[in-house]
């Protein structure tokens, strides 16, 4: 199955992006499933490499770093970093600058949408 997240909140404060992380790390787990994820607006921020949270804490990076590892591909609003100052370089290992273009081709290659 391929299945696009598209993630809106920030990583932190709202457990939305968190919720979409995990699911999309359940997904990239299983055999079969191709997983892409998209971050906009504020969940642009949790491609941010070099996170640091409190111990015991949850690190949206290390739950992108998992997504990737087993395969899935995470695409970053460019607009939405522009306007955060995140630059290219700032993105977690695996993460790329993405386009509203590139989005709307996952979309309609995605067998399910799941919005957070």
């Amino acid at each position: 199955m391929k299945t696009l997240l598209i993630l809106n909140d920030a990583p932190y404060g709202s457990e939305r992006t968190y919720n979409g992380s995990r699911l999309a790390g359940a997904l990239a787990k299983q055999a079969g499933n191709e997983v892409r994820m998209y971050l906009i607006g504020d969940a642009a921020s949790a491609a941010h490499r070099l996170q640091k949270v409190p111990t015991g804490f949850y690190n949206l990076e290390v739950m992108l770093g998992a997504v990737v590892s087993h395969g899935g591909v995470i695409g970053v609003c460019g607009t939405c970093m522009d306007a955060r100052g995140i630059g290219t370089d700032d993105l977690v290992p695996g993460a790329h600058r993405s386009t509203m273009d590139e989005l709307t081709q996952w979309t309609a290659w995605a067998d399910k949408a799941l919005v957070f």
